[in-house]
Formats: C-alpha cells, structure tokens, sequence
C-alpha cells in the first residue's frame, strides 16, 4: 500500500488545501493529514480544531488525519510512507519547498517529495490571506474556505 504523507499547519483549511488532498487520493492507495502546530506561524485555531475542523471533509477520501509531531520525514518513516506531498501555489513557494525538499531528501533519500498545483481558481489563496481577509469582512470568503471552516473563523473574530 502506497501512503503518501500532507503535512501542513492547515490554520485553517482551505478549498485550495482540499484540491490537493483530492488530487493526492487519486495517487496515493491512502492520504495522512499531517496537522503541524507550527507555534512559530502563531496559529489562530489550535491544533485539535484544525484537526476538527479538517475532518468532516475526508468522507469519500482514502484519507485520514492526524497530528504530527517532530519533524515530518521521522512522521513518515513512522508511518511507513511513501511520499510527502506539497501544493506549489505561485513562483514564490517553490525557493522554500525546494530547500526542504532537499532538506527531507538529505534526511531519508527513500522518501519522496511530490509537489502538485491546486486548481487555477486557488492559486492566490492561502490560510495567511484568509485570516487578513476575516478580520476586515468574513461576507467574501465562502469560495475559499469550506462552510465549517467559515462558521470557525467568524466565531475566532466576533463575526456574525
């Protein structure tokens, strides 16, 4: 069986993160969510929420999703996978998840980094913009971020 790791902060999910994960279950036998808690993003939702807040959108996937802890190639080895998957939005991401590309290949050289682009329509989004977006006007963001995800982001900002 074919396991392929997607780490990520996921704070929150977004439909751009969900294109992915939908592309990467067409490759993969099986899909680990790898939800980080990155404190040095300083995350607005905790772990455990995104964990909640990412699972009713697994139903139908050949995914599942958990919390990783440490670094992501020992969460891989741990699992016994493959493959980790990282989504390319525009130009700018690809110096970064270049070098930890490298970085991961230095680390375990039998675990491979697969790098997918999300549809068109997400290329500009990410939780960053999302978040900056909420505080102003939450009303705009329905065709990024899934409806639960929206509910959540209006309740961290007082929104109604």
């Amino acid at each position: 069986m074919k396991l392929a790791i997607y780490p990520g902060t996921f704070d929150p999910v977004t439909h751009g993160h969900l294109d992915i994960l939908q592309r990467a279950c067409r490759l993969f036998d099986e899909v680990l969510v790898a939800v980080a808690p990155n404190e040095s993003k300083r995350p607005l939702f905790t772990v455990a929420e995104r964990l909640a807040l990412l699972q009713p959108h697994l139903k139908g996937l050949n995914a599942r999703v958990k919390r990783l802890n440490g670094l992501t190639v020992d969460f891989a080895q741990k699992h016994h996978a493959v493959a980790l998957i990282r989504g390319l939005r525009a130009v700018s991401d690809f110096e970064y998840e270049f070098q930890m590309a490298q970085m991961n290949r230095h680390l375990d050289s039998s675990i491979e980094t697969i790098f997918l682009m999300p549809s068109h329509t997400f290329f500009y989004t990410s939780s960053q913009i999302v978040k900056q977006v909420c505080r102003v006007d939450s009303s705009r963001l329905e065709q990024f971020v899934p409806d639960n995800v929206l509910r959540a982001l209006k309740k961290k900002y007082g929104r109604k």
